[in-house]
């Protein structure tokens, strides 16, 4: 299905000669490049999203819909669900970014199918930073296969909050396919 290419490589020899003078030809190797998949802009994946608004707290945790894309490369992120479905085998890069009010615990979590990965955690403030907000944010690689799934979710009794500063964002990318 891939073809191996054929390409003709010329080796010249570097001597200790003068600049300026003539160098010749003293070896042509031919090398085998093989194609080890689709080509790599086959591959473009990349999606970007923000809240847009404030949210919780509320009595279980649950899926953050960031509903307000920025930018969906291979519409492999439903903003209707908030889930991220990896498209292909390969290494992802993602990032969360949080915002709240600090009166509030933040209590996020990105997770990977059904298993935690990372989380945004704050706790509440009191005495002088009672109403100071907080920013938080955490991001990692993965290693995801077709099917995959990525979200974030947030933690019962926890919130965070938004306007049109987009202060929270979900944002992913595909690093590198993997063949193997």
């Amino acid at each position: 299905m891939y073809p191996l290419l054929l390409l003709l490589f010329s080796c010249a020899c570097i001597s200790d000669g003068q600049p300026g003078e003539h160098v010749e030809l003293t070896e042509t190797e031919h090398l085998k490049v093989e194609k080890i998949g689709a080509a790599w802009n086959e591959y473009e994946v990349a999606f970007a999203a923000t809240l847009g608004h404030g949210i919780g707290p509320f009595n279980e945790a649950v899926i953050l819909v960031y509903d307000y894309v920025f930018v969906n490369e291979g519409g492999a992120y439903n903003p209707t669900t908030g889930i991220f479905t990896a498209p292909v085998k390969g290494v992802y890069f993602f990032m969360v970014s949080a915002f709240h009010d600090s009166y509030m615990s933040m209590d996020l979590k990105l997770f990977k199918n059904e298993q935690q990965m990372v989380t945004i955690y704050s706790e509440p403030q009191s005495g002088r930073y009672e109403s100071a907000p907080i920013s938080a944010s955490n991001s990692i690689s993965l290693i995801l296969v077709e099917g995959d799934q990525v979200y974030v979710k947030l933690h019962e009794n926890s919130s965070v909050y938004d306007d049109e500063n987009n202060h929270n964002t979900f944002v992913g990318h595909l690093l590198f396919p993997l063949y193997y």
